[in-house]
């Protein structure tokens, strides 16, 4: 009866401060078709899931590392139902294998973070000169106080150039797992003598992005049937992820994946990023009322 009692307590729902920008970005094969049905919807597609495997981050999650992939999977079942996916019963019916791959990124940070550059900084700043430009058969001189500073400089420049190779093919390679990569404009090479303009500030917004470290999760639809044949034919697929820092993939994994579900089997025609509202629930100091007599 106390226990009765106290579910009187009312709990209190806040929107939480921030919002939760997540990236959503969806391909589908010119192949792939859904009926629809006359009072909107589509026919009902049965699918199974695969398990894709995680992919862990630099440093331990407890947030992640302690969910399996049924944990998963059960989650975004949720809202694959409420797009009219259904789980398969009979395999001589289901049409769908979803792969289905989870984990973080491993943030790549800005240039700024590098020791290269901030050695090259702190040297800039003491008022050392430029590096001579090199002589004609491509050496730098390193005698002379002034001469062997700017060789230093030379080296750091060198040391700052591979860094940013190195950064440059992670992001690419990031870019391409949270589906960054979906409008073209993030690559290895890509717009590097980009003048300023809209696009180059979008691209610009997107590597930043893109060397944080993110939760993502990306769902690969194939063919069942050919599948089954050992024939490979990806129908659609959808990668969402958000920022890792200030999350819980476990307590976000659940809003992503319904913000993400209105592209499951739908182009998106780019990258997405919008803000998910996110709410939380907050239990004030129980109290007991009184305690009803037994009847």
């Amino acid at each position: 009866m106390v226990c009765g009692l106290v579910l009187l307590v009312q709990p209190v729902v806040r929107a939480a401060d921030e919002s939760v920008v997540t990236a959503v970005a969806s391909r589908v094969s010119d192949d792939y078709v859904r009926t629809p049905l006359p009072g909107g919807g589509f026919e009902p597609e049965s699918y199974a899931f695969g398990e894709g495997g995680v992919w862990s981050g630099d440093a331990p999650d407890a947030s992640m590392d302690k969910l399996k992939f049924m944990d998963v999977a059960r989650t975004i079942a949720i809202p694959l139902y409420a797009k009219n996916y259904v789980p398969a019963k009979d395999p001589e019916k289901t049409k769908l294998l979803i792969m289905v791959y989870w984990g973080t990124t491993a943030g790549t940070g800005g240039a700024s973070t590098s020791v290269a550059y901030q050695n090259l900084a702190a040297t800039q700043m003491k008022g050392s000169p430029p590096p001579p430009p090199p002589s004609q058969g491509g050496s730098v001189s390193t005698s002379g106080g002034d001469n062997i500073n700017s060789g230093a400089e030379v080296g750091m420049l060198a040391q700052v150039g591979l860094e940013n190779r190195v950064r440059d093919r992670a992001d690419a390679r990031n870019a391409a797992m949270l589906g960054y990569d979906a409008e073209g404009i993030v690559g290895t090479d890509y717009g590097r003598n980009m003048a300023l303009t809209a696009l180059r500030v979008r691209q610009q917004d997107l590597i930043e992005e893109i060397g944080e470290s993110r939760y993502f999760v990306v769902l690969l639809a194939y063919d069942f049937k050919l599948m089954a044949q050992k024939k490979h034919k990806l129908l659609w697929e959808t990668r969402f992820s958000i920022r890792q820092r200030g999350n819980n993939f476990d307590q976000q994994l659940s809003a992503m994946a319904a913000y993400a579900s209105r592209y499951f089997g739908q182009e998106s025609h780019g990258l997405i990023r919008k803000p998910m509202k996110t709410e939380s629930i907050r239990l004030d100091e129980l109290k007991i009322l009184g305690v009803e007599p037994d009847k």
